[in-house]
């Protein structure tokens, strides 16, 4: 059996994913492809091989049109959680792009729809699935620098060639919080295994920089156990090229833990570095690192048909994402109004229901 697909968002990324993901999934059948563009529609569809009907241009028209069991949604951040309401509202799971809402409350929402339909509703976090932030969570969960003392978490690209207007990422709202961040934000509640509970944020837009919103921010995190984080992002950095997924230092009270991921290639872990000093040791020493299996997006997609054709999780349920889009609401809020604010994980919808009643 394959999940029945809707792939909805053609240009730019969501082109990268028809063309070199979601072909390679071998659970995943494409039933229509799903692009207002109609130049961008038929180059896809004629690249891919595949006849005009199964293009559309819009999700209504594929809705009505096709046989599905899925959604996938890579389309503008702006778009992702109305499309997500009309998906699930026609009986469709869904994988979308990040950041799947602008707020913790809009996520909690959709999370509480999908488990009322009993369907799922799944965010593509790709970073996660890389080898060296697993190893880094699997070192902190077996206590291997002793007690967490901080973690300092830098991120620096330059993206800011290009003239003014004729780059889309310049135009993304909140390209530093929104739309990179958000990836770093996730694996600090996912090597942690912690929740952030307030957070300060100073975005900055340099002179030079040609981006409508914030193209570098520093945030200080504070996690549920009192662990300070430290956080420097940067679109306009002139500085040494970090991996994707940034450079961590995690400090403990037995030693360091130093990773970075997403170095290479997209799709390809073997950049990935996870070093350990202990008290005795005046170097990092560099761990081997464990494949993972299917990384970057096609780990997430991989995991999304497998949980539907199985009934089993991966627990990469949009409801563990929440959190993710609670921090970076409040680093947002925070930015803007120049105070520490709380970050407020709202409770699924569903559960409050239940928590009402009992």
């Amino acid at each position: 059996m394959t999940v029945r697909l809707i792939h909805v968002g053609l240009g730019g990324w969501g082109g990268n994913w028809a063309r070199n993901v979601v072909p390679n999934e071998e659970l995943i059948t494409v039933a229509a492809l799903v692009e207002p563009d109609q130049k961008t529609r038929r180059t896809v569809l004629a690249e891919l091989g595949l006849p005009d009907a199964l293009g559309f241009a819009s999700l209504a028209a594929a809705l009505d049109a096709v046989e599905s069991d899925a959604v996938l949604l890579t389309t503008p951040a702006v778009t992702h959680a109305p499309l997500a309401r009309e998906a699930l509202a026609a009986g469709k799971h869904v994988l979308v792009e990040k950041p799947f809402a602008a707020t913790a409350e809009e996520a909690a929402a959709l999370v509480a729809t999908a488990d009322d339909a009993g369907l799922l509703i799944h965010v593509s976090q790709n970073y996660r699935y890389y080898p060296a932030p697993r190893a880094a969570r699997d070192l902190l969960a077996r206590g291997a620098v002793g007690e967490v003392v901080s973690i300092d978490i830098d991120f620096r690209q330059w993206d800011n060639d290009l003239a003014v207007g004729a780059h889309p990422h310049y135009a993304f709202p909140h390209p530093l919080l929104h739309d990179m961040a958000i990836h770093h934000f996730d694996l600090l509640r996912m090597v942690t295994g912690e929740e952030a509970r307030a957070v300060f944020a100073k975005s900055s837009a340099p002179s030079f920089s040609k981006y409508d919103d914030e193209a570098a921010a520093a945030v200080i995190i504070e996690l549920d156990s009192g662990i300070t984080v430290s956080y420097r992002g940067s679109w306009v950095s002139r500085g040494k090229p970090t991996g994707w997924a940034g450079e961590w230092r995690i400090d403990g009270a037995d030693g360091e833990i130093f990773f970075t991921s997403r170095l290479g290639p997209i799709e390809d872990g073997a950049g990935d570095v996870v070093e350990v000093r202990d008290v005795a040791s005046a170097e990092r020493r560099a761990l081997p690192l464990a494949a993972t299996g299917l990384v970057d997006r096609a780990g997430s997609l991989h995991a999304f048909a497998h949980d539907i054709l199985t009934g089993e999780s991966t627990g990469h349920h949009g409801r563990d994402n929440v959190g993710s889009i609670a921090l970076m609401e409040a680093a947002t809020r925070s930015a803007e109004s120049g105070l520490f604010e709380a970050v407020i994980v709202p409770t699924p919808l569903d559960d409050r229901k239940e928590q009402a009643h009992a």
